[in-house]
């Protein structure tokens, strides 16, 4: 694999950043597993990405996916398990875009650091919001729909990410943008389903 230039270094970041807050297990399995296997050989100043590819990680991460797989699939349990990672998501992305900048520059490692946090804050929040919104509907085959999209799009959007690391950057910055919208449109219908409060009755006046 050649070097990779700073458009192909961006693009990866944001592709990490965007499937740490959809799936992070499942990326960090499947790129362990790649470099693992030789499927996946790194340019010099991506090496820190190594660790992924420790048996312990991939054996944490691989038990995490199978958890995440079922549960994410059930209605209610897949946003309790959204709710659990809330935290756990952003910081594994921040983690994950850390590995993919240049350590040479701490400036640029911590700016990387809160925006890759970030992405996965919105990619996650926007996740959630669009689950709730299923969760809303009374049929019982959704979940497992759109789940199912979301393991498919995962797997495409990371194998893309290391081989053409700049389409699926400008991939990930639009899914980006969908999830911050999904979020808003979340929000404001679960406000509108949930937030109704019934509308207390006036007892009757005495007669005079």
């Amino acid at each position: 694999m050649e070097q990779f230039g700073i458009a192909e270094i961006l693009g990866l970041a944001a592709s990490v950043s965007l499937l740490a807050g959809w799936r992070l297990y499942l990326a960090v399995l499947a790129t362990g597993l790649a470099m693992r296997f030789g499927a996946l050989p790194l340019p010099e100043h991506l090496q820190s990405l190594q660790v992924l590819a420790n048996p312990w990680v991939m054996g944490l991460a691989g038990f995490g996916a199978v958890i995440e797989f079922f549960a994410d699939k059930v209605a209610w349990l897949d946003s309790a398990w959204d709710a659990i990672h809330g935290f756990v998501r952003p910081l594994g992305g921040a983690l994950l875009t850390l590995a993919v900048i240049d350590a040479n520059d701490p400036a640029t490692q911590a700016i990387a650091f809160l925006l890759g946090g970030a992405g996965a804050l919105v990619a996650h929040g926007g996740k959630a919001g669009a689950r709730a919104m299923v969760n809303a509907s009374p049929e019982p085959f959704s979940n497992v729909v759109v789940s199912t999209a979301e393991d498919v799009a995962t797997a495409g959007l990371l194998a893309l990410a290391y081989s053409y690391p700049v389409i699926a950057g400008a991939i990930a910055l639009a899914l980006l943008a969908l999830a911050a919208w999904l979020l808003f449109v979340a929000r404001r219908f679960l406000r509108r389903v949930f937030g109704r409060r019934p509308v207390a009755t006036p007892p009757p006046s005495p007669p005079p």
